[in-house]
């Protein structure tokens, strides 16, 4: 039997699963990055990575040994207080338990880089649109032709389009992230703890995160416009505790202003032949600790079933009866979720989530 030719546009931790179990099957596969290399930008914060999700797709891409010899258990460290300072709910993890260790993004995306065969990422080649036909139009030279092209580029999908009319719309919420060094600021380090820390007040929150090499990342998130000045975000939390607005006052890192943005909660498509989606590209939604996990227990499904089915097009059609619904039932539940964290109960809100997802301590 003759494999077919898939590519996977987009080098995100959806795409670069896919294409790790689908060498792990011995079927070739071709990964096209519009990022001229794999350190291109900084690849964003801190992943909690859960057995389940992520961690049984990394199993499948037998990488799960070398994932936990990367992640940090004491990393599911939680804390939650409100703008006054007071701790409210303190999860520790208990001695062994790597059910949800965190790892940073970039070292992730390192380890399934590293695990591809050599050539398999195209990098610099940006899509611009896919055809029904099955082919792929650069930016930049010639098209190509593929049996299966899957559209693993995110938010603002190039292959989306060719399924969807849907465009991800603003949520409302906007986070604006900055971040300080541990060795310089030992008294902030020890407020966030081993994993992180989330402060919440009306309609707003201050977040940090614990990341590798003792830096901590710091979001100030509110509800409100998504062009508000980053230098007008500091005074949105005046008359908050001393030491929460210290997070942003002694911050060593520039101020970057990430709007939240998602698709519609039950969104979907008629199935069309020779293209389908995973991750943000399929179903961009808060990000509540979900979206990285379910792209890779995407990639691991979609490429488990190529593997094992004769026709493509009935490994898709699979894998798009299952991925669909799921996703949709936990667009609502994150997204529900946002509305509880920046509602105008503050605290109060936020704990009503918390205690739903994790149980009241």
């Amino acid at each position: 039997m003759i494999s077919p030719r898939i590519a996977v546009v987009g080098a995100g931790l959806g795409g670069l699963t896919l294409a790790r179990v689908l060498q792990v099957h011995g079927l070739p596969v071709t990964v096209f990055e519009r990022e001229p290399s794999p350190d291109a930008r900084s690849q964003g914060g801190t992943l909690d990575i859960y057995a389940g999700g992520g961690q049984t797709a990394l199993d499948r891409a037998g990488l799960l040994d070398r994932f936990h010899a990367l992640a940090r258990p004491e990393g599911q460290e939680q804390r939650i207080l409100d703008e006054a300072g007071t701790m409210l709910r303190h999860w520790e993890p208990a001695d062994g338990d790597a059910s949800r260790p965190e790892i940073d993004r970039g070292q992730l995306r390192g380890l399934l880089i590293d695990s591809l065969a050599e050539d398999t990422i195209r990098w610099g080649r940006p899509v611009d649109e896919v055809t029904g036909e099955g082919r792929v139009l650069f930016r930049d030279g010639p098209s190509e032709e593929f049996d299966l092209i899957v559209g693993a580029d995110g938010a603002w999908s190039r292959v989306r389009p060719s399924l969807s009319k849907d465009v991800p719309a603003y949520t409302g919420v906007t986070f604006v992230e900055t971040g300080f060094d541990e060795a310089r600021h030992p008294e902030l380090a020890r407020l966030v703890g081993n994993g992180s820390m989330s402060a919440y007040g009306e309609n707003r929150a201050l977040v940090a995160q614990r990341n590798s090499n003792g830096h901590i990342r710091v979001y100030a998130a509110f509800r409100g416009p998504q062009d508000l000045p980053a230098s007008e975000v500091p005074a949105m939390f005046d008359g908050w505790a001393e030491n929460l607005r210290d997070l942003l006052r002694h911050a060593d890192d520039e101020f970057v202003t990430r709007p939240l943005y998602t698709l519609p909660v039950h969104h979907t498509w008629e199935h069309t032949p020779g293209i389908t989606l995973l991750g943000d590209a399929a179903h961009l939604m808060p990000p509540l600790g979900v979206g990285a996990n379910l792209a890779m227990m995407e990639g691991a499904e979609l490429a488990d079933a190529l593997a094992a089915a004769a026709d493509p097009d009935e490994a898709v059609r699979a894998y798009e009866s299952v991925m669909l619904p799921r996703s949709a039932h936990l667009a609502r539940l994150t997204t529900d979720g946002l509305a509880a964290l920046f509602s105008p109960e503050g605290a109060k809100g936020a704990l009503r989530f918390y205690d739903q997802v994790k149980g009241p301590q």
